[in-house]
Order: structure tokens, then C-alpha cells, then sequence
């Protein structure tokens, strides 16, 4: 693997409109001189005071970006402007004279503080200018001078000392700089470990499954030839491949196997280029592959923000689906139907670390569903792993509540297609409504009841949890997982459990509901107060939404099935449901298993979105009243027709009256 200074110079940030390169430092450093020497290759007899911004030819250096000098002025009256330029760099050269040990000294007790000062985080070199004036009685070498401030200040990239008068390591100046903006070391590599940075890491073995197109862990001949090809637009010769494989071999045994160069060998590769100061070749693989100077894809990479009406959701395709359960079987290395911790979060390990991650976590793997709300949302194996329908439960529940992640980690997963291929935005659930069916695979239930209802334990048995297991919650969580319908299909089934005091927070906006494909009221059969405080909550619901055209179908959930119920509570209940028009409840219990076919009944429901919609009395007396203005715009419509046939008829009368006459 080799080339491509140009090519990943036209893909960098700073490459776009040229790089800029600042230069500061005390008064008499030598600053105007090296950029003239630079520009003009002869050293300048005299030199004014402050040079305007100099263009360093185009074709100086091998990536042929443009190259914009900007001289400043240390004095007190030009801080102000001083400031400013400095932070509109890409790089800073920093200057010291080396026959003056003050304005050496000066780096670290002015100069690298006050880049800090104003914020400025750009690539730093620093230059030693004079170098032919420098006594050289008690020389020390230039790693002896700068290890201590390097030490101190990691945002110095290089340190080289140059001579204008003598032309001594003046172009290599500009060129360090230059390749700082264009290249940058700090995201790449950890120089006081000597290793990849994990997001490189990261990066880098996404690229390589992208390119192990047979999935075999290893690259091929072939295969190492096509990401040449890709990266650097040339091939290599068989020689080249032998000698890439041998280098490695030589180095770490385990980076070559009989099927060619493993990920552990091509994460080396870019480790000794880096060593050998040739990022060029890592950064144009990480361009080639659509990543930015962070290290995350950029945004022509990714999905834009998914536009939809409320009561519309977006869900996983077919072949979002088939690439998903490729992948599961790929990293389920010990073939037990399921994927443990690490195999999950060696699926992940080529996403960037999450933003939310501590920072003491940042350098091991994870998953997007550590953290809430996917944490514990979807079924376990009695060994923490989860299987395949476990799997694609958390992505619908992601895709869900976040498409754009749940496409992001899919591209960052390895999925080649076109992100919009990955997703479908279904169809409005109004026009469900009207259709008296709804095609969505995804449903989301919002369950609601009083406190110690059985809520919880509701989500916990759907998701396989062991009665003992069970905790009562106050706060908002998801429960996800297949449903089999009858014929041998599956339907994603979301359960999310609204706390009773979080109520009125979600009943406060208009759309609240249009979320929701069904709702699920919970309550304690064995408690009378349990079953009120749940009513309330069905009345509060269906009156929310017949306010603002968002009905959705209900079911009632009568738990704790094994206690004794209530007196009143079989009147109660089917009052209730003859007078708002839905089931009668349900009952289960979680302490004995029996769950009615409750999940079966909850999806079928929500298949059918037009029935199971309660009517409330304030909504009947709406309907009954817009019945009787229909009604009377029609009595009223009839007797202006017949108004206006009679009067036609007279007309007609009398006219033949007329005409006899």
C-alpha cells in the first residue's frame, strides 16, 4: 500500500480554500526573513518591518494546495490584530531565534499559553530560525531542547530548526506545516504510547470488513489489490503484495495467515507508515472511505434529518433486515444462536465512540444501547446474550426513536447500500384509519395505569423475565420484541410504560398521541382504586385524542388474574366497555405465566387501527351534534332544491299560459 499525498490533500478540510499558515514570535526571531527565503529561495538583504500575506508557489510541495503565509507583529499596539489572525489559522509556526535562549524560553512562558488563551487548536510547529548564528560550545540537540515543552504542550505536530541565511530546512518548514492541516498526527495516533488511537482503530477495521468481501477475516491477494486500486487509483504488482505480506510477517507473525493479511497485520501497516511519518497513505484510505479529520464520516456520508407528519414512523426495509441478520451470524463466533457482550460489542468496535461514553470507558468498545432507553429493552438469553430476534428488536426500537443513529451505526456496521434503501417511512395512520388497516411491521403501544398496577411487570414478562425478577418502576422505560402472528409472520411489538405522574406531561402537546398505534391500561383487578384511577386515565387518553384527531385503538388489562377481584369489578369492567365500545379486559398473571395471548391481542388490535376506539360522552355528544348540523344542512339543502323546482315549474306555467293567450 502506498501513494496518494494529492489525493487526500483534495479530500482535507483545510485543503478546500488553501491552507493558511500563521507565523508568530518575539521581535527579531527571524519570522519575515524564512517567509521571504521561502517565497523567493535567496535570503532578502532588507526586510520590511511587517510582510503582507505571500503565496508560496502552487507546485512547491508534492499535495500542490495553496500555501498562504501571514506574517505577524508582536509588538503591544498590534495584539488586537495579532489575536484575530491567529485564529483564523490552520497551522501556527512559532518562532525562537537559536542564539537566543530567551525567545526559547518565551514558548513556554507566553507564546503556547496564549495560543491556549484564545483558543486557538490548530497544528503548531515549532521553528528555531538563526540556526547559523547558534554557539554551538555547548551544543544540545534539538530532542533535548523540545522534549520538555512537547511534554507540556501536545499541540506542537513537529519542531525544526532552519537557517534563511544559509537556506538550511527552509521549505521544510512550510511543508511540516502544511502537512500538519492536510495531515494531522493527533487524531491518529498516540505519540507518548506509540499506538492507533482507538477511533482510527476504529475506522480502520470498519475499512477493512468493507474490503474482505468474502468475509473471511482475512485480505486476499485480490482483495488487497481492489482497496489499492480504490484508495490510490494504481494496482500493485504481485512482487508488491509479496513484499507488503513479507514486511508484516517479519514484524508479527500474526498479521499474515494461508488466506493473507489479517486485521491485526493492515493495523500495523498503518501503524509503521504512521511511525514513518507517511500519513499521507493512512489519511487518503480514511478519505477514499468518507471520513473526516475526526474520524467520523462526514455528512454527505450520512443520512440528512428524515422528514415526516407525526403519526408517521420510520422502520427498517427487507434488506436493512438481511444485512442485519448477515451480520449477526458473522459475529456470533461461537455459533450458539445468540451474541454475547463482547461478540456485540465487537460488532460495534468500527462506530465511533459515543458521545455520552465517560471518558473513562473512551479507549474500550461499546454499543449505542448501553445506555437508556435501550439498556435491558429487549429479551436476554439466561447467559446475557441476546438472539436474533433480540437483535433486530433493539435496531427496530433505535430505528424507532432515532433513525438517523440507527442509520449511522448500520453504515458504520458495514452496510455499502444506499442509506435510503435502509429505511421506509410509513404510511399516516389517519389514512390507516380510513384503509381499516394498517401495512406497518413496527407498533408502538404506550402503556398506561396507577402505580403498582403491574405495568412493569407487563413489560417484564414480555421480554422473558422470571416473576422473581420483577421491579416495580416510576420512571418512563421500553420493552421490545417479536410477536408470531398466525401463517408463520412476525411483528415488532414496542411496549412503552408511561409513569402515572408522567401523564399530563405527555397529554400537554397536541401530538402527543399520534406516536402512539395503541394504547394499554393496566390496572389491578383485586383493587377497586387501582381499576378508577385507570378509567380516569382511559377517559383522559380518548377525550385527548378525539380533541385533536388523533384516536387510537385501546385495550384493557385486568392484572394480578391469581388474586381475588374486587366486588364490583366484573359489572364495573363490562359497563365500561359497552359504554365507550372496546373489549372487555383482559386478564392475566405475570405470577403465573398466564398472559392470555395478550401481546397477540395488542398487535392485532393495532392492525385494525379503525375498531377498539373509545368513545367518550363528551365525544358522543360531539358526533351526535355534528349528525343533527349534517342532518339539518341537508333538510335544508332538499327544501331549497325543491324551492328551486317549483319555481322552475312556474316558470314553466307561465310561460304556456302567456303563449295560449
Amino acid at each position: 500500500m502506498a501513494g496518494g499525498g494529492a489525493a487526500a490533500a483534495r479530500a482535507a478540510p483545510g485543503a478546500r480554500g488553501g491552507v493558511r499558515i500563521v507565523v508568530a514570535g518575539d521581535r527579531g526571531t527571524g519570522k519575515s526573513s524564512l517567509i521571504v527565503t521561502a517565497a523567493a529561495d535567496t535570503f532578502p538583504i532588507n526586510v520590511p518591518p511587517l510582510l503582507p500575506p505571500t503565496r508560496l508557489p502552487d507546485d512547491l510541495y508534492p499535495d500542490r494546495v495553496p500555501v498562504t503565509i501571514i506574517d505577524t507583529s508582536s509588538s503591544m499596539e498590534n495584539r488586537g490584530r495579532l489575536a484575530e489572525e491567529l485564529k483564523r489559522a490552520d497551522a501556527v509556526v512559532l518562532t525562537y531565534a537559536c542564539d537566543q535562549p530567551a525567545t526559547l524560553d518565551r514558548l513556554s512562558t507566553f507564546w503556547l499559553p496564549e495560543l491556549r488563551r484564545l483558543e486557538v487548536k490548530v497544528p503548531v510547529i515549532v521553528v528555531g530560525c538563526k540556526l547559523d548564528l547558534r554557539d554551538d560550545e555547548h551544543p544540545l540537540s534539538l530532542e533535548q531542547v523540545m522534549s520538555p515543552i512537547m511534554q507540556q504542550f501536545r499541540e506542537i505536530e513537529t519542531c525544526i530548526e532552519c537557517s534563511a541565511f544559509k537556506q538550511i530546512q527552509v521549505p521544510e518548514v512550510f511543508y511540516y506545516a502544511q502537512k500538519a492541516v492536510l495531515h494531522p498526527t493527533a487524531p491518529l495516533f498516540d505519540q507518548e504510547a506509540q499506538t492507533l488511537k482507538p477511533r482510527c482503530v476504529r475506522a480502520l477495521k470498519r475499512i477493512f470488513i468493507l474490503c474482505d468481501h468474502d468475509r473471511d477475516g482475512a485480505l486476499s491477494d485480490a482483495e488487497l489489490n481492489d482497496f489499492q486500486v480504490k484508495c490510490f487509483n494504481a494496482p500493485l504488482q504481485p512482487s508488491e503484495i509479496v513484499g507488503v505480506k513479507r514486511v508484516v510477517q517479519e514484524k508479527l507473525p500474526e498479521g499474515v495467515n494461508d488466506r493473507g493479511l489479517t486485521l491485526t497485520g493492515f493495523l500495523f501497516l498503518h501503524a509503521l507508515f504512521i511511525e514513518k511519518g507517511r500519513l499521507e497513505t493512512t489519511w487518503t484510505v480514511l478519505r477514499k472511505f468518507g471520513y473526516n479529520n475526526d474520524i467520523r464520516l462526514s455528512d454527505d456520508q450520512l443520512p440528512p434529518p428524515i422528514k415526516r407528519a407525526p403519526d408517521q414512523s420510520v422502520e427498517l426495509t427487507s434488506e436493512a433486515l438481511d444485512f442485519l441478520r448477515g451480520i449477526f451470524l458473522l459475529f456470533d463466533s461461537d455459533g450458539d444462536g445468540a451474541l454475547n457482550p463482547t461478540e456485540l460489542e465487537d460488532l460495534f468496535s468500527t462506530a465511533p465512540e459515543s458521545d455520552i461514553v465517560s471518558i473513562t470507558i473512551i479507549s474500550s468498545n461499546f454499543s449505542p444501547w448501553d445506555g437508556a432507553p435501550y439498556k435491558d429493552a429487549a429479551e436476554k438469553t439466561a447467559l446475557g446474550g441476546l438472539a436474533l430476534d433480540g437483535f433486530l428488536s433493539e435496531w427496530a426500537l433505535m430505528t424507532l426513536l432515532d433513525p438517523v443513529r440507527s442509520i449511522e451505526n448500520l453504515i458504520y456496521c458495514g452496510y455499502a447500500g444506499d442509506p435510503s434503501s435502509a429505511i421506509r417511512i410509513t404510511r399516516r395512520r389517519r389514512l390507516d384509519r380510513k384503509k381499516q388497516r394498517s401495512e406497518r411491521n413496527v407498533f408502538q403501544c404506550f402503556v398506561f395505569g396507577p402505580k403498582k398496577a403491574g405495568k412493569s411487570a407487563l413489560l417484564n414478562s414480555f421480554i422473558g423475565r422470571p416473576f422473581a425478577d420483577m421491579a416495580s418502576t416510576s420512571e418512563e422505560r421500553y420493552a421490545v420484541n417479536a410477536v408470531d402472528l398466525p401463517g408463520g409472520t412476525k411483528k415488532t411489538l414496542i411496549l412503552r410504560e408511561i409513569p402515572e405522574d408522567g401523564v399530563p406531561k405527555l397529554l400537554y402537546t397536541k401530538d402527543s398521541l399520534a406516536a402512539c398505534d395503541i394504547a394499554v391500561f393496566v390496572h389491578d383487578r383485586s383493587d377497586e382504586f387501582s381499576w378508577k384511577r385507570a378509567t380516569d386515565l382511559l377517559v383522559k387518553v380518548a377525550s385527548h385524542g378525539e380533541a385533536n384527531g388523533c384516536e387510537v385503538p385501546c385495550l384493557i388489562v385486568a392484572a394480578k388474574d391469581d388474586l381475588d377481584p374486587f366486588t364490583t369489578e366484573i359489572q364495573d369492567s363490562t359497563r365500561v366497555s359497552q359504554d365507550m365500545g372496546i373489549e372487555a379486559p383482559i386478564p392475566v398473571s405475570n405470577r403465573l405465566r398466564d398472559f392470555n395471548n395478550v401481546f397477540l391481542r395488542i398487535v392485532s388490535a393495532a392492525e385494525h387501527p379503525h375498531l377498539s376506539i373509545p368513545e367518550t360522552e363528551a365525544g358522543k355528544s360531539r358526533k351526535q351534534y355534528h349528525r343533527l348540523v349534517n342532518r339539518s344542512l341537508m333538510f335544508v339543502s332538499v327544501g331549497a332544491a325543491v324551492a328551486i323546482v317549483g319555481l322552475a315549474a312556474y316558470r314553466v306555467y307561465a310561460a304556456r299560459k302567456n303563449a295560449s293567450s
